[in-house]
C-alpha cells in the first residue's frame, strides 16, 4: 500500500510539472502573439508607431488611436491604458492628441489620458502605475454629484530623458522640463524646471542642478564609475562576486 501511494504521488507530480510546462508555453505564446508592434498592430490602428516599438500583452484600454503618436523603440508594459478623448469614436480634428517620442518607457499598470494634448518627451521612463492625465474632476456645483460635472483640462508636456516613479501622478497643466526626476507617489502639478529632483504630495523639487555648483544639495552617495571600454559583462561579474567574497 506505501509502494502505491508513493508511486501515485510521483505520477501527480509529474504530470503537475507537465502541465505547468505546457500552460507557462502557452502563456509565452500568447503574449507574444498578442503584443503590438508597427508590423503587427492587431486591431489597433495608432496615427504612428514606430520602428521597435512594442505593446506587451495584455494591453489595457486604449482607445482614440488615430490620435496616438508612438515614436521609434517604446516599450509600453502589460495593462498600460492609452486613451485619446473623453470617450472612443470622436473625431478630434487633424492633430494628434498623445505623443510618445523615440525610447519612451511605460511600466506595467501606467495610465496616460488625454482629453487634450499630452506630450512625453523621448527617452523617458516610467515606473509601473505611473498616472498621467490632462483632465481632472470639477466640483464647482456643490449641489451636483462630482462626477456629474463637466471635467477641466488643460495639456501636459513632459521633457526629454525624465524619470517618473512608481505610483507618481502628474495632474493636468503640468510641464515638466529635461531631465527631470519624479519620486515614487509624487503628485505633481505646474511647471518644473530642467534637472530637478520633485517629490511629495504636492510635489515640490528638494535638489535641483547649478551649473557652477553642481547638484544642491549635494549628492549622498559617490557618482557612479564609468565603465572602462571593453569591459564585458562576464567581467564586471567576476569582479562583483570577488568584492562579495
Amino acid at each position: 500500500m506505501p509502494k502505491n501511494r508513493n508511486t501515485f504521488s510521483f505520477l501527480t507530480a509529474w504530470w503537475r510539472r507537465v502541465l505547468s510546462g505546457a500552460v507557462h508555453g502557452c502563456w509565452r505564446w500568447v503574449q507574444k502573439t498578442g503584443a503590438v508592434t508597427a508590423a503587427h498592430p492587431g486591431g489597433l490602428r495608432f496615427g504612428r508607431i514606430g520602428e521597435g516599438t512594442r505593446l506587451a500583452f495584455p494591453q489595457g484600454t486604449v482607445f482614440g488611436e488615430p490620435w496616438i503618436e508612438l515614436g521609434a523603440h517604446c516599450v509600453i508594459g502589460e495593462q498600460v491604458t492609452l486613451t485619446a478623448g473623453l470617450m472612443p469614436d470622436l473625431d478630434l480634428g487633424p492633430d494628434p492628441i498623445l505623443t510618445l517620442g523615440d525610447g519612451v518607457v511605460l511600466g506595467r499598470g501606467s495610465h496616460v489620458v488625454a482629453d487634450t494634448t499630452v506630450t512625453i518627451g523621448a527617452d523617458t521612463y516610467c515606473g509601473p502605475y505611473v498616472y498621467i492625465t490632462s483632465t481632472n474632476h470639477s466640483y464647482d456645483d456643490p449641489q451636483q454629484p462630482v462626477g456629474k460635472q463637466w471635467p477641466r483640462m488643460e495639456p501636459v508636456a513632459i521633457g526629454p530623458g525624465c524619470w517618473i516613479g512608481t505610483g507618481a501622478v502628474i495632474l493636468p497643466g503640468a510641464r515638466l522640463g529635461r531631465n527631470v526626476v519624479v519620486a515614487a507617489g509624487a503628485v505633481v502639478r505646474g511647471e518644473v524646471p530642467d534637472h530637478a529632483v520633485v517629490a511629495g504630495a504636492p510635489a515640490r523639487v528638494v535638489r535641483s542642478w547649478d551649473a557652477e555648483k553642481g547638484w544642491q544639495p549635494p549628492l549622498r552617495t559617490p557618482a557612479p564609475v564609468p565603465i572602462p571600454e571593453g569591459v564585458t559583462p562576464e567581467q564586471l561579474l567576476a569582479v562583483a562576486e570577488l568584492d562579495e567574497s
